[in-house]
């Protein structure tokens, strides 16, 4: 029986395959930051470098996207974000190790205990000595970059994160509000978003 072959780094392939998902098939692409060692990656479908492609900045929220909490609606956008793409046939969501509005898992926990004692998700994060937002859109501008991409639709109603991509060369052609996932259990975090934290929400 024959060794199979030694991959060198060298000779390895792309960090780029095929991911079938229950909302249609996308490509999947992972890159390395070479400042923090942070692993990102981009979900994307069609050719990105034709015309301003369907684009959502996504944060990683173990919570809401894997176990599909109430208390945010981060899950319900990653999947209506990966939706709209199939539908479009072309787009890419940019998804970012960036837990806990950069925060990270540990201190986002923190900062749950705090909000079930009354605090808001804002000042939850303050009362720890935290950021309210520490998350930052550099390499997601770059990632996209890399791929061809120069213009977008984005898929947000974050301000914040229009203009960092604009601050890092990527054109925004339009604002694509996503608003899906609100309830009762996230209504006081939903209204914080928009009256503290400058998230264009309907009133």
């Amino acid at each position: 029986m024959e060794s199979p072959p030694i991959i060198s780094k060298d000779n390895a392939p792309d960090a780029d395959a095929v991911l079938p998902t229950e909302f249609g098939d996308f490509r999947i692409r992972a890159f390395r930051d070479p400042v923090g060692g942070e692993e990102h990656c981009v979900l994307y479908l069609g050719d990105l470098s034709v015309g301003s492609p369907l684009v959502r900045i996504h944060s990683e929220c173990l919570t809401g996207d894997a176990f599909h909490s109430k208390r945010c609606d981060c899950g319900p956008q990653l999947h209506a974000s990966m939706k709209a793409i199939q539908a479009r046939g072309q787009g890419a969501i940019a998804y970012m190790r960036q837990e806990g509005r950069g925060i990270g898992l540990y201190a986002k926990m923190q900062a749950y205990a705090l909000q079930d004692a009354g605090l808001d998700t804002l000042d939850a994060n303050l009362a720890l000595g935290l950021p309210a937002d520490a998350r930052k859109y550099d390499f997601a501008a770059e990632m996209l970059y890399t791929m061809g991409v120069s213009s977008v639709e984005l898929a947000t109603n974050n301000p914040d994160k229009r203009n960092q991509l604009m601050d890092h060369g990527i054109e925004v052609s339009n604002r694509i509000p996503i608003i899906v996932g609100q309830c009762a259990q996230n209504r006081h975090y939903m209204q914080t978003k928009g009256a503290r934290m400058g998230h264009i929400l309907p009133n």
